[in-house]
């Protein structure tokens, strides 16, 4: 273990509170195994990492004893991914920015890496930038301009439907010749609103993956506080106020320049998925398989906050994978009509990598794929009486889980926030893409209420933060109701007489 781990797990304080009395034996089975997969020995089960193969030996375990058979390669419950990472150290990586003038102040003002601004980890990140600052707005092609050669754009990064996205930004900055491209966060998008710091500087692909888009561009991310470190904070007040109405904005150089040092790390590595199958006993239809998922990565060892550099990932998602080992064992080896697998993914968090690899590399015929139920962004916080359902409108899965959802006194909504892209973000999206009905499930709310502000509050403090534990508040009672509809609905979809389809109007409908 290195010093950085040991000093990151000394750090920890993970407590684990007993659920309150009455709490139904299932539930505890369940707060149990939760507890097991994000302790500190798993160390936050980092893509490709020791504390990754510890969870995963402990899932492969409990799905064999549950009954499950073997449903990876070669006659195992493991599916191997060949993976690279690149990754810039915080050793040996700086930045600042300083004076443009021949009068100007001269002395470097630092920007932290990790808290004041962050970039993209790409193998041909250049080792050293030093260069002009030059505020381009929304940063579309045309604000762009033809005057970009050497320099560094700096954008307004704003993340509603309709404005420039992230992807036409970097287009635009490479088509006009920039070295670098700077992302100021968007403060008007408090649906989910920028963080910092940052855990790390990493990129995690397949082996074999073509290089990113536009390798060169030193492609950053600086905080909307630190704006006002290049232009001063009268100028970046205005700048931020505008943007986040999206109002027009003015492009303008900058009177300093930005130096930057970047220190890069690679290496290959692998990391598995592991696959259990609970056969079908229909003679009709067990050769067709629903699969039910969740991610067993978490983010490992990162930036400390609040002196914790351990991010235990006990929400996101060691819950629900251990969701799917409870319902392994209360069934044991009891199949329903369809056959059911089980899949603990590995690399979500770096990418749906899990996921992406399980669909493109199936081990079993994608014809035989009836519906796919991921369990993901399952925030137990408040009462369970509405369920946000991705994809609700693009099957007939929208109807079963009605079905199900309705005498639990469970409302199923639509997504009311289609800006954070919910939907394309969790593991059940590989499926819609290659024409099996899927669907993923969140904590819903109404506004300015209670249960509102606990979900927001999460996000802001928890989300992907070493806060994210055993020791966060939690409603049981939501969580036990959350894994009987979610039985329940494996049930249904498992046992009904047809099978999902996708529905007329789906994008996702096969041609």
């Amino acid at each position: 273990m290195s010093a950085f781990a040991a000093a990151a797990i000394a750090g920890s304080c993970q407590t684990v509170p007993a659920p309150p009395p009455g709490t139904d034996a299932g539930t505890r089975a369940w707060w149990a195994i939760t507890g097991e997969l994000s302790s500190d020995a798993m160390e936050g089960r980092d893509t490709g990492s020791a504390g990754y193969e510890r969870a995963a030996k402990v899932v492969e375990a409990r799905f064999r004893a549950a009954g499950l058979k073997a449903a990876g390669e070669n006659g195992g419950f493991r599916q191997t991914l060949p993976l690279k990472e690149v990754r810039v150290e915080k050793e040996g990586t700086s930045f600042g920015v300083y004076g443009a003038g021949k009068s100007a102040d001269n002395a470097v003002r630092p920007l932290v890496f990790l808290h004041d601004i962050t970039v993209r980890a790409t193998d041909e990140l250049p080792p050293r930038l030093d260069a002009e600052l030059s505020f381009r707005g929304y940063c579309s092609a045309a604000e762009m301009g033809a005057d970009m050669a050497g320099k560094i754009a700096v954008c307004f990064g704003a993340r509603r439907r309709g404005m420039t996205s992230a992807g036409d930004r970097m287009k635009a900055a490479a088509d006009a010749g920039a070295a670098g491209l700077i992302n100021v966060d968007d403060p008007g998008f408090t649906i989910e609103p920028s963080r910092w710091p940052e855990a790390y500087a990493r990129t995690v692909t397949f082996k074999d993956a073509a290089p990113p888009a536009y390798p060169k561009l030193a492609v950053m991310r600086l905080s909307a506080e630190k704006l006002a470190t290049l232009v001063g904070a009268d100028r970046a007040a205005g700048i931020l106020a505008d943007g986040a109405a999206s109002r027009p904005l003015k492009s303008f150089d900058f009177p300093v320049r930005m130096q930057a040092t970047f220190k890069l790390s690679k290496r290959e590595m692998t990391s598995d998925n592991v696959l259990g199958l609970l056969p079908g006993t229909d003679p009709k239809l067990k050769d067709e398989v629903v699969v039910v998922s969740a991610h067993l990565d978490g983010y490992g060892f990162g930036e400390p906050v609040n002196g914790d550099g351990l991010y235990n990932g006990a929400f996101d998602d060691a819950a629900y994978v251990a969701t799917l080992i409870r319902l392994a064992e209360q069934r044991q080896g009891k199949g329903f009509r369809r056959s059911v697998l089980f899949a603990a993914y590995t690399g979500e968090e770096k990418g749906l990598l899990g996921s992406n690899w399980f669909s493109t590399h199936l081990t079993v015929p994608k014809e035989n794929l009836a519906a796919v139920i991921n369990l993901d962004q399952l925030r137990p916080l408040f009462p369970l009486s509405i369920l946000t359902m991705h994809a609700v409108n693009d099957t007939t899965l929208g109807d079963t889980v009605r079905s199900v959802a309705k005498p639990m006194g469970i409302e199923i909504r639509e997504d009311r926030e289609p800006e954070r892209n919910l939907n394309q973000r969790t593991d059940h999206f590989p499926f819609l893409r290659i024409g099996v009905p899927a669907t993923n499930f969140v904590f819903g709310f109404d506004p300015a209420t209670d249960a509102e502000r606990r979900y927001r509050e999460w996000y802001q403090v928890r989300y992907h933060r070493p806060q994210d534990d055993m020791g966060q508040p939690i409603d049981f009672k939501a969580a036990a109701d959350f894994n009987t509809f979610f039985d329940r609905l494996t049930e249904a979809v498992a046992n009904a007489d047809q099978r999902p389809a996708f529905l007329p109007s789906s994008p996702f409908k096969p041609k």
